[in-house]
């Protein structure tokens, strides 16, 4: 069978083009790269450090009734599993939601409705989330719930707008020649399409998840528990030591995220990127 010719400022020769086998082996395909011992073991050394240090200077405070009050039955570990179970929760429902619908968007059937789509999505980014959080009382009550669907919307503009930037800007040699070797379109999308979007997509779900961490912290406003619950008392009973314990935990759960999400991003980014050039 005869190549599909390239196009573009600089195409690329096709060449012969045996069987669909052949084109997947020139198609980057997810693999591990290697991550550095420094990369590894420098965030999670400097994060236990830091809750090393607010632990001791923790322990070794003169606690009033009010704070002890405010950290009783074990009420900060209470918080910081409800804090990751609403970022995990929101962060999972985003990606169900935000992936398939970028997918659909970047279809030419549907690319009409692309900016309207982009649209309502930035009008829940542009929203002030204590605002979100608020009506969304109104509709489903108070609870886990308002916080999770809360969460859920105001994250979804990084991860919906990533995917379809990332669906737009490969390159459509690629999809020629893997349409004129007899790929169906779910077969190109799949093996072609998604592999060479993964890196922006992983990035707006890495941008997305540090965003549910800090939206987190506003659950306690309509009843959905978080660390906001240990700020909130510390701020308005003036309780320095709940205060601080309450902030360092969000800021390094927001830290030890993004470690996370980077790593992510090494092990499932596709190697071999330059065929496409």
């Amino acid at each position: 069978m005869s190549g599909v010719p390239g196009g573009g400022e600089n195409p690329r020769p096709v060449g012969v083009l045996e069987d669909e086998a052949a084109v997947e082996e020139r198609l980057p395909g997810p693999g591990a790269r290697r991550i550095t011992w420094r990369k590894l073991v420098f965030m999670p050394a400097v994060l236990a450090f830091v809750l090393l240090v607010t632990w001791l200077w923790y322990e070794g405070t003169d606690l009033d009734s009010v704070s002890r009050n405010s950290l009783a039955g074990g009420n900060m570990w209470i918080r910081l599993r409800e804090h990751i179970w609403l970022t995990a929760v929101s962060t999972f429902f985003v990606l169900i939601i935000a992936i398939p619908l970028g997918i659909l968007l970047s279809r030419p059937r549907f690319r009409r409705v692309q900016p309207v789509a982009m649209a309502v999505a930035n009008v829940g980014q542009a929203s002030p989330s204590i605002g979100i959080l608020a009506l969304l009382v109104i509709w489903v009550g108070v609870g886990m719930k308002a916080a999770v669907v809360g969460m859920t919307i105001y994250a979804l503009l990084p991860v919906l707008a990533n995917t379809i930037a990332g669906l737009r800007t490969i390159d459509p040699t690629l999809i020629e020649a893997a349409r004129g070797i007899g790929m169906s379109q779910r077969g190109v999308l799949r093996k072609v399409e998604l592999p060479l979007a993964v890196p922006l997509i992983l990035a707006g779900v890495r941008t997305a998840l540090v965003l549910n961490v800090g939206t987190a912290t506003l659950a306690f406003f309509v009843g959905g528990g978080g660390l906001g619950d240990l700020i909130t008392s510390g701020i308005t009973n003036h309780r320095m030591p709940v205060l601080i314990l309450g902030s360092v935990l969000t800021v390094t759960l927001a830290l030890f995220v993004d470690w996370l999400a980077s790593l992510a991003e090494l092990l499932l980014r596709p190697q071999g990127l330059e065929v496409s050039r």
